[in-house]
Protein backbone atom coordinates (compact mmCIF):
# COMPACT_ATOMS: atom_id res chain seq x y z
CA UNK A 1 0.00 0.00 0.00
CA UNK A 2 1.56 3.45 -0.49
CA UNK A 3 -0.43 5.09 2.28
CA UNK A 4 -1.53 7.60 -0.35
CA UNK A 5 -5.62 9.08 -0.01
CA UNK A 6 -7.81 11.03 -3.10
CA UNK A 7 -9.32 13.80 -1.79
CA UNK A 8 -11.98 15.81 -3.90
CA UNK A 9 -12.54 19.81 -3.32
CA UNK A 10 -14.67 22.28 -5.56
CA UNK A 11 -14.06 25.93 -5.74
CA UNK A 12 -15.63 28.35 -8.30
CA UNK A 13 -17.54 25.07 -10.14
CA UNK A 14 -14.57 23.41 -10.33
CA UNK A 15 -13.10 19.94 -9.53
CA UNK A 16 -9.54 18.79 -8.64
CA UNK A 17 -8.48 15.87 -6.93
CA UNK A 18 -5.25 16.40 -4.06
CA UNK A 19 -3.13 13.59 -3.91
CA UNK A 20 -2.45 13.66 -0.35
CA UNK A 21 -0.02 11.50 2.33
CA UNK A 22 -1.23 10.12 5.81
CA UNK A 23 -0.15 13.21 7.69
CA UNK A 24 -2.35 15.35 5.39
CA UNK A 25 0.28 17.24 3.40
CA UNK A 26 -0.40 17.44 -1.11
CA UNK A 27 2.27 15.99 -2.77
CA UNK A 28 -0.05 16.17 -5.92
CA UNK A 29 -3.56 16.98 -7.99
CA UNK A 30 -5.08 16.09 -10.65
CA UNK A 31 -6.70 19.01 -12.90
CA UNK A 32 -9.66 17.41 -14.69
CA UNK A 33 -10.46 20.28 -17.13
CA UNK A 34 -6.81 20.99 -17.96
CA UNK A 35 -6.71 17.01 -18.09
CA UNK A 36 -3.22 17.62 -16.08
CA UNK A 37 -1.61 15.90 -12.92
CA UNK A 38 0.41 18.21 -11.12
CA UNK A 39 3.23 16.87 -8.96
CA UNK A 40 5.25 18.33 -6.04
CA UNK A 41 7.78 15.57 -6.70
CA UNK A 42 8.92 12.82 -9.14
CA UNK A 43 9.92 10.62 -6.14
CA UNK A 44 6.31 9.13 -5.60
CA UNK A 45 5.30 9.15 -9.46
CA UNK A 46 4.34 6.05 -9.84
CA UNK A 47 2.45 5.77 -6.31
CA UNK A 48 0.78 9.14 -7.61
CA UNK A 49 -0.93 7.60 -11.24
CA UNK A 50 -1.26 4.45 -9.39
CA UNK A 51 -3.86 5.94 -6.95
CA UNK A 52 -5.32 8.58 -9.55
CA UNK A 53 -5.89 5.74 -12.11
CA UNK A 54 -9.75 5.33 -11.50
CA UNK A 55 -10.60 8.63 -11.96
CA UNK A 56 -8.37 9.26 -14.90
CA UNK A 57 -10.23 10.27 -18.03
CA UNK A 58 -8.46 10.05 -21.27
CA UNK A 59 -4.56 11.05 -21.79
CA UNK A 60 -3.43 13.46 -19.33
CA UNK A 61 -0.21 15.58 -18.83
CA UNK A 62 2.08 14.68 -16.17
CA UNK A 63 4.77 17.33 -14.83
CA UNK A 64 5.34 19.83 -11.95
CA UNK A 65 3.00 22.35 -11.85
CA UNK A 66 3.55 25.54 -14.43
CA UNK A 67 4.97 28.59 -13.38
CA UNK A 68 2.53 30.58 -12.09
CA UNK A 69 1.50 34.00 -14.08
CA UNK A 70 1.43 37.41 -12.37
CA UNK A 71 -2.07 37.23 -12.49
CA UNK A 72 -2.01 33.58 -10.33
CA UNK A 73 1.49 35.06 -7.72
CA UNK A 74 -1.53 38.32 -6.90
CA UNK A 75 -4.46 36.02 -6.50
CA UNK A 76 -2.55 33.23 -4.16
CA UNK A 77 -0.90 35.98 -2.22
CA UNK A 78 -4.60 37.35 -1.69
CA UNK A 79 -5.96 37.23 2.20
CA UNK A 80 -9.33 35.08 1.84
CA UNK A 81 -10.85 37.54 4.17
CA UNK A 82 -9.85 40.59 0.64
CA UNK A 83 -11.01 37.78 -1.88
CA UNK A 84 -14.35 38.97 -3.62
CA UNK A 85 -13.99 36.40 -5.94
CA UNK A 86 -16.32 33.57 -3.67
CA UNK A 87 -19.35 36.17 -3.24
CA UNK A 88 -22.53 34.65 -4.10
CA UNK A 89 -25.07 36.70 -6.59
CA UNK A 90 -26.55 38.80 -4.14
CA UNK A 91 -24.48 37.95 -1.54
CA UNK A 92 -25.14 41.43 0.64
CA UNK A 93 -28.43 41.01 0.19
CA UNK A 94 -28.54 37.24 1.21
CA UNK A 95 -26.21 38.50 4.58
CA UNK A 96 -29.14 41.43 5.55
CA UNK A 97 -31.86 39.04 4.95
CA UNK A 98 -30.24 36.41 7.65
CA UNK A 99 -29.50 39.03 9.99
CA UNK A 100 -32.91 40.67 10.05
CA UNK A 101 -35.62 38.67 8.29
CA UNK A 102 -38.28 40.94 8.68
CA UNK A 103 -41.86 39.48 10.37
CA UNK A 104 -43.07 36.38 10.39
CA UNK A 105 -45.73 37.17 8.17
CA UNK A 106 -46.04 40.00 5.23
CA UNK A 107 -48.75 41.38 3.30
CA UNK A 108 -46.37 41.81 0.75
CA UNK A 109 -43.32 40.16 -0.02
CA UNK A 110 -40.20 41.87 1.28
CA UNK A 111 -38.95 43.90 -1.62
CA UNK A 112 -35.22 42.68 -0.84
CA UNK A 113 -36.02 39.11 -1.22
CA UNK A 114 -37.35 40.23 -5.21
CA UNK A 115 -34.07 42.62 -5.35
CA UNK A 116 -32.08 38.94 -4.30
CA UNK A 117 -33.87 37.08 -7.11
CA UNK A 118 -32.97 39.25 -9.74
CA UNK A 119 -30.04 39.35 -9.17
CA UNK A 120 -29.07 35.31 -8.69
CA UNK A 121 -31.07 34.68 -11.76
CA UNK A 122 -28.54 37.35 -13.87
CA UNK A 123 -25.59 35.94 -11.35
CA UNK A 124 -26.30 32.36 -12.60
CA UNK A 125 -26.55 33.75 -16.30
CA UNK A 126 -23.02 35.09 -16.07
CA UNK A 127 -21.43 32.32 -14.19
CA UNK A 128 -22.40 30.18 -17.25
CA UNK A 129 -20.11 32.19 -19.40
CA UNK A 130 -17.00 30.77 -17.28
CA UNK A 131 -16.26 28.20 -19.88
CA UNK A 132 -16.39 30.96 -22.87
CA UNK A 133 -12.84 32.25 -20.98
CA UNK A 134 -15.12 35.19 -18.42
CA UNK A 135 -14.81 35.82 -15.13
CA UNK A 136 -17.89 37.36 -12.62
CA UNK A 137 -17.88 38.81 -9.42
CA UNK A 138 -20.91 39.46 -7.35
CA UNK A 139 -21.71 42.21 -4.90
CA UNK A 140 -18.47 44.21 -5.39
CA UNK A 141 -18.41 46.60 -2.34
CA UNK A 142 -18.00 50.33 -3.02
CA UNK A 143 -17.32 53.32 -0.29
CA UNK A 144 -20.20 54.95 1.41
CA UNK A 145 -22.50 51.04 1.23
CA UNK A 146 -22.98 50.73 -2.61
CA UNK A 147 -21.71 48.01 -4.50
CA UNK A 148 -21.60 46.85 -8.04
CA UNK A 149 -24.42 43.64 -8.60
CA UNK A 150 -22.18 42.19 -10.99
CA UNK A 151 -19.02 43.06 -12.70
CA UNK A 152 -18.35 40.83 -15.98
CA UNK A 153 -14.81 40.75 -16.79
CA UNK A 154 -14.46 38.35 -20.24
CA UNK A 155 -13.25 38.78 -24.18
CA UNK A 156 -15.59 41.71 -24.94
CA UNK A 157 -14.18 43.67 -22.20
CA UNK A 158 -15.49 44.89 -18.46
CA UNK A 159 -19.43 45.23 -17.74
CA UNK A 160 -21.03 46.38 -14.40
CA UNK A 161 -23.88 45.08 -14.70
CA UNK A 162 -27.22 46.56 -12.60
CA UNK A 163 -30.26 44.19 -12.30
CA UNK A 164 -33.63 44.77 -11.52
CA UNK A 165 -36.53 43.19 -10.71
CA UNK A 166 -38.88 43.33 -13.24
CA UNK A 167 -41.39 40.20 -13.24
CA UNK A 168 -44.26 40.04 -15.24
CA UNK A 169 -44.53 44.01 -15.83
CA UNK A 170 -43.87 46.36 -18.22
CA UNK A 171 -40.47 48.64 -18.25
CA UNK A 172 -40.37 51.94 -19.92
CA UNK A 173 -36.98 53.23 -20.13
CA UNK A 174 -36.85 57.29 -21.38
CA UNK A 175 -33.14 58.20 -20.18
CA UNK A 176 -32.45 58.68 -17.38
CA UNK A 177 -35.53 57.06 -16.60
CA UNK A 178 -36.68 53.87 -15.89
CA UNK A 179 -40.35 53.00 -14.69
CA UNK A 180 -42.06 49.28 -13.65
CA UNK A 181 -45.75 49.20 -15.06
CA UNK A 182 -47.58 52.32 -13.43
CA UNK A 183 -45.07 53.59 -10.76
CA UNK A 184 -42.80 56.15 -10.80
CA UNK A 185 -40.54 56.65 -13.14
CA UNK A 186 -37.06 56.62 -11.40
CA UNK A 187 -33.58 58.16 -12.72
CA UNK A 188 -31.76 54.46 -12.64
CA UNK A 189 -30.08 54.86 -15.65
CA UNK A 190 -27.57 57.81 -13.81
CA UNK A 191 -27.03 55.05 -10.99
CA UNK A 192 -25.78 52.52 -13.48
CA UNK A 193 -23.46 54.69 -15.37
CA UNK A 194 -22.29 55.85 -12.30
CA UNK A 195 -21.08 52.44 -10.91
CA UNK A 196 -19.74 52.14 -14.22
CA UNK A 197 -17.29 55.02 -13.78
CA UNK A 198 -16.28 53.90 -10.43
CA UNK A 199 -15.36 50.56 -11.83
CA UNK A 200 -13.41 52.57 -14.42
CA UNK A 201 -11.48 54.66 -12.16
CA UNK A 202 -10.65 51.59 -9.35
CA UNK A 203 -9.38 49.02 -12.75
CA UNK A 204 -8.17 51.79 -14.39
CA UNK A 205 -9.69 50.35 -17.87
CA UNK A 206 -13.13 51.16 -19.86
CA UNK A 207 -16.03 49.51 -18.04
CA UNK A 208 -19.75 49.30 -19.98
CA UNK A 209 -22.51 49.94 -17.69
CA UNK A 210 -25.72 47.62 -18.39
CA UNK A 211 -29.19 47.37 -17.05
CA UNK A 212 -30.64 43.79 -16.98
CA UNK A 213 -34.32 43.61 -16.80
CA UNK A 214 -35.47 40.36 -15.23
CA UNK A 215 -38.80 38.54 -15.92
CA UNK A 216 -40.24 41.66 -17.71
CA UNK A 217 -43.60 41.57 -20.05
CA UNK A 218 -42.14 43.68 -22.39
CA UNK A 219 -39.92 46.93 -22.83
CA UNK A 220 -40.58 50.01 -24.34
CA UNK A 221 -37.53 52.60 -25.05
CA UNK A 222 -38.76 55.97 -25.40
CA UNK A 223 -35.78 57.86 -25.49
CA UNK A 224 -32.72 55.15 -26.31
CA UNK A 225 -30.34 55.04 -23.51
CA UNK A 226 -27.32 56.50 -23.85
CA UNK A 227 -24.27 54.40 -23.16
CA UNK A 228 -26.21 51.67 -20.99
CA UNK A 229 -27.04 48.61 -22.69
CA UNK A 230 -31.04 47.27 -21.70
CA UNK A 231 -30.57 43.53 -21.74
CA UNK A 232 -33.34 40.95 -20.29
CA UNK A 233 -31.52 38.11 -18.50
CA UNK A 234 -31.89 35.53 -21.13
CA UNK A 235 -29.50 38.30 -23.69
CA UNK A 236 -26.62 37.75 -21.59
CA UNK A 237 -25.15 34.81 -23.16
CA UNK A 238 -25.03 37.36 -26.39
CA UNK A 239 -22.17 39.10 -24.56
CA UNK A 240 -19.77 36.10 -25.64
CA UNK A 241 -20.48 37.46 -29.17
CA UNK A 242 -19.66 40.63 -28.99
CA UNK A 243 -16.38 41.35 -30.87
CA UNK A 244 -13.12 40.78 -28.75
CA UNK A 245 -11.25 43.34 -26.81
CA UNK A 246 -9.22 41.59 -24.52
CA UNK A 247 -6.26 39.47 -24.55
CA UNK A 248 -6.85 35.89 -22.12
CA UNK A 249 -3.79 37.11 -19.94
CA UNK A 250 -5.33 40.63 -19.69
CA UNK A 251 -8.78 38.86 -18.55
CA UNK A 252 -6.86 37.39 -15.78
CA UNK A 253 -4.66 40.37 -15.04
CA UNK A 254 -7.89 42.43 -14.50
CA UNK A 255 -9.76 39.82 -13.01
CA UNK A 256 -7.42 39.73 -10.06
CA UNK A 257 -7.34 43.21 -9.69
CA UNK A 258 -10.95 43.36 -9.66
CA UNK A 259 -11.34 40.52 -6.85
CA UNK A 260 -8.82 42.01 -4.36
CA UNK A 261 -11.53 44.03 -1.57
CA UNK A 262 -8.54 47.21 -1.43
CA UNK A 263 -9.21 47.58 -5.24
CA UNK A 264 -12.46 49.53 -4.28
CA UNK A 265 -11.18 51.38 -1.46
CA UNK A 266 -10.92 54.80 -2.47
CA UNK A 267 -13.53 55.16 -5.70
Amino acid sequence: MSGLRVVPTWRHGQERLYVCLTNGRNIAWYDREAARINLLSEDRREDVLDVLGPFLTGRVVVGPPPVPTPAELARLSLHPDDDLAPNRPGEALQIALDRDPGPAHRIRRDPRQRALEAEQTAGEALDRLDGAGWHTLHSVPLPGGDRIHHLAIGPAGLFAVHTLYARKQRVTVADPMVALGRRDPQPLLRRVRADADRASYALTAEVHPVLVLVGPSGVALTRPPREVRVLGDADLEGLTRLGGVLKPADVEALHAMARDRHTWGKV
